[in-house]
């Protein structure tokens, strides 16, 4: 599923809405094991703005108010809450030393089915539902090179899935994002608990920074029509401890992770083929977030930005025409036949920031319901003069299935 920030939210409405076929359609039934994920829906749909009548829409700044916003948003069309982080082992599993490092991903959407009313639904099932809930999980184990990554569906109905803000828990199925403490006005420490096939994660993440709000004020707009914006939060420096599990062997690990929140009714703007997203912890305690809309005429639309985080918390917006991306290297998906960027060099020179930017591993490629490619990377380069490393995570979506295209020449 691709991570729309905010521009990303018309493909993942789209997406659930299709999944309305095997899910509401038999809303008075439990789901059966055929429909826990659709085939794969072609990117150019996937990203079509479909039905936004009712919905409210991110069309002016607005106060935001805690912990009710960590919790759901059911006026809008789609909202998701979006986990990434790099971890190591700092205590070895049988045969396996410390030091081995691991990307992972947590990812749970929700789409309304239809808007909110004014008077209460008859409810005819406890398996009917207005929102259905969609997740991914991936684990990147560097040593082992390898990629392992799941999708889930279900319906926000009869316990399968939800959110919630007191206490905050955000679920699908087993996979949940809840807090393990009840503070007043947070979420934090937050747990982070999932588990499918091989892979299992028990994690706790804690902010090592405040909350950053994107774009004006928290409005992030992603194109120039009304209301093609997302109300946009981040926790971009979450430090990170706890197990993960890979088959029958164990680490315990400490890290970094980084979170993002939003909610939207929101649509691509007409040729806009993708994005690239990049967020990075550096070693000087800068964090560092840039996406990149990419044109069907291979320009950058102007409503690409970022943010850059300084040690103290402090942040300041990064537009489109103070940041250069340069693609180093390809790499071609021998499942998908997708061609991806797979090196970059990433600059922001009035803030001294000059950083080459590699994948962990080449092969971090989604090829659930929507194309994507997603996973840790390592950085190289200079900020405010000084010599720094880092780690990070980057998406890229569009350059697979119909529509898609090609990185530049």
């Amino acid at each position: 599923m691709s991570r729309l920030r905010g521009h990303r939210s018309a493909a993942v409405a789209t997406l659930l809405a299709w999944a309305v076929v095997a899910l509401s359609s038999a809303a008075c039934r439990p789901p059966t094991e055929t429909e826990r994920r659709p085939e794969r829906l072609p990117l150019s749909v996937a990203m079509s703005p479909g039905e936004m009548e009712g919905f409210a829409r991110a069309d002016e700044p607005r106060r935001f108010v805690f912990p009710d916003d960590h919790g759901p948003h059911p006026a809008f069309r789609t909202e998701w809450w979006y986990v990434t982080g790099n971890l190591t082992a700092v205590a070895p599993s049988a045969g396996s030393s410390a030091g081995r490092d691991f990307g992972y991903q947590l990812t749970v959407f929700r789409s309304a089915l239809e808007p909110p009313g004014d008077e209460p639904r008859q409810e005819a099932s406890d398996w009917r539902t207005d929102a259905l809930y969609m997740g991914h999980l991936a684990l990147t184990d560097i040593e082992a090179e390898e990629f392992l990554a799941f999708e889930r569906f279900s319906r926000g109905a009869a316990g399968l899935a939800g959110a919630q803000a007191k206490p905050f828990r955000v679920w699908i199925e087993d996979w949940s994002l809840l807090e393990a403490a009840a503070p007043d006005d947070g979420i934090f420490p937050l747990l982070l608990v999932a588990a499918d096939g091989e892979v299992g994660l028990e994690l706790e993440l804690v902010p090592e920074k405040p909350l950053v709000l994107q774009g004006d004020g928290g409005l992030s707009r992603k194109g120039a029509s009304p209301g093609n914006a997302s109300y946009y939060y981040s926790f971009t420096r979450l430090g990170t401890t706890g197990t993960v599990r890979v088959g029958e062997r164990r680490w315990r690990v400490e890290g970094t992770s980084w979170l993002d929140r939003e909610w939207s009714t929101s649509a691509l703007e007409p040729g806009v083929v993708g994005w690239d997203w990049f967020a990075l912890q550096l070693s000087d305690g800068r964090d560092l977030m840039v996406y990149r809309l990419r044109r069907d005429d291979g320009g950058t639309d102007p409503h690409s930005a970022g943010v850059l985080v300084e040690p103290d918390g402090d942040y300041e917006v990064v537009g489109a025409s103070e940041f250069t991306l340069r693609e180093t290297a390809r790499w071609e998906s021998p499942q998908s036949g997708a061609v991806y960027p797979a090196g970059w060099r990433l600059a922001i020179p009035a803030a001294e920031v000059d950083l080459v930017v590699e994948p962990r591993l080449a092969a971090q490629e989604h090829t659930g319901s929507v194309l994507y490619w997603e996973g840790a990377v390592t950085v190289d380069g200079t900020s405010a003069g000084v010599e720094v490393d880092g780690r990070g995570y980057v998406e890229l979506t569009g350059y697979g299935g119909p529509g898609a295209a090609s990185p530049p020449s």
